[in-house]
């Protein structure tokens, strides 16, 4: 009888225990939000966009550490807003498949599905997947040859957000860029993956402008664009045992189309393997800039080419619509650029081609142990420069700028 006794009164002290701190923690707030809880009533095939702006209005008004969750399942949802600032770190963990509208006329902004802005020590995590449905998007985007093109839906924004983590997530078709980062600050990409045809217009894998500190790190990008591009205002940023492809390879532009753009400064794109891509690493600016502007301390190093076209690419004469004057020089000066140890195969002749700005010649431009062969049928392999004086460095003869202007 004692015995018994004593267990039934440990049995109630645990339970006035578990109900004490589970007021506690609503008293302080923080703690999981799950989106298929009673309270904000998400299932699975349904639309859930209510439910998870309710979610994350009460999480991030928590002043504890708190996590909104997105269980496994298939979800439509319209649109979402994770907006702070909130009062204590916090994490978006989706395991589910998040479903946009096909044809994205219910957004509202039109350019964006999914935002993320003024947050700091944010982390968005998970094994789910962010599901575009860009494929209706992309049989009428014409952003490729128009430049007055019609809005199409990013499928992530990154605005004003600091000390935040990215992991273990999928963009998969996105209608148009799958990711755009733009006045961030030490922002982390990690395991982070990308999934598009080849064939799919105008889908950046992740875009960076006006950015400080952003590392991308064993991240595995598929896509039909560039699998990462790097706009103006960029500084620091770290690129780190990645994969690209299908795409159109990493590249450093295009700058020197608008006025008042910001230098590019502290790039270092390491580890990296590119398979089947257009182009490999790439520096691109338009000629004929509104204005002056600066690239330098960019770093290509420890790069892995399989059937790249273009390998190893600066072109200052970018002109994609053919809509400038060809005859008038960029202004963006380009500095301090190395290009170490990259090697494997090219599906162009063309393998090296370093094509700067006449008048505005690229500076301090460095090519060490570079071992890249020509896998196809269209002459020798073979490379270019112009308006550039490399100092090179264990390059065999065919790489090391064989014609010269």
């Amino acid at each position: 009888m004692g015995l018994k006794l004593v267990i039934s009164m440990l049995l109630i002290l645990m339970a006035i225990s578990s109900t004490s701190a589970s007021r506690s923690r609503e008293l302080l707030g923080g703690g999981v939000f799950d989106v298929t809880s009673g309270k904000y009533g998400a299932k699975p095939n349904s639309d859930i966009t209510q439910a998870i702006a309710n979610a994350w209005k009460d999480a991030c008004a928590s002043k504890m550490p708190s996590k909104v969750i997105v269980p496994k399942g298939i979800y439509k949802l319209k649109e979402a807003n994770f907006n702070g600032p909130c009062k204590a770190p916090i994490e978006l963990q989706v395991y589910g498949t998040l479903q946009a509208s096909p044809d994205g006329a219910q957004l509202s902004k039109p350019d964006t599905w999914i935002m993320f802005s003024y947050l700091d020590r944010f982390t968005l995590s998970g094994t789910g997947i962010f599901d575009g449905q860009g494929q209706q998007a992309w049989k009428t985007n014409d952003c490729h040859k128009n430049p007055k093109c019609s809005s199409i839906a990013t499928n992530m924004r990154f605005h004003s957000v600091k000390n935040s983590l990215v992991k273990d997530v999928t963009s998969l078709n996105s209608k148009n860029f799958h990711v755009n980062v733009l006045g961030c600050e030490r922002l982390t990409f990690q395991h982070f993956t990308v999934t598009a045809p080849g064939t799919s217009i105008n889908t950046d894998g992740i875009h960076v402008g006006r950015s400080t500190g952003i590392n991308i790190t064993n991240s595995n990008i598929s896509t039909g664009d560039d699998c990462i591009s790097i706009g103006d205002g960029t500084k620091q940023l770290t690129i780190t045992k990645g994969t690209c492809g299908p795409g159109h390879g990493i590249s450093i532009g295009s700058l020197g189309r608008y006025p008042k753009e910001e230098p590019v400064t502290g790039i270092y794109i390491k580890s990296c393997t590119f398979s089947n891509t257009m182009n490999g690493v790439r520096i691109k600016t338009w000629p004929n800039s509104p204005a002056a502007s600066i690239a330098s301390d960019i770093h290509f190093e420890d790069i892995i080419m399989n059937n790249v076209g273009n390998p190893i690419l600066i072109d200052q004469e970018y002109c994609p619509w053919n809509l400038c004057n060809k005859q008038v020089a960029s202004k963006v000066k380009i500095s301090n650029v190395s290009f170490r140890n990259i090697r494997g195969t090219s599906s162009t002749p063309l393998a090296l081609k370093i094509l700067c700005a006449k008048g505005l010649p690229c500076d301090k431009v460095e090519m060490t142990d570079i071992n890249l062969k020509y896998n196809g049928k269209q002459g020798s392999l073979t490379s270019q420069c112009s308006n550039v004086r490399p100092t090179i460095t264990r390059v065999p003869n065919p790489l090391a700028c064989a014609t010269k202007s």
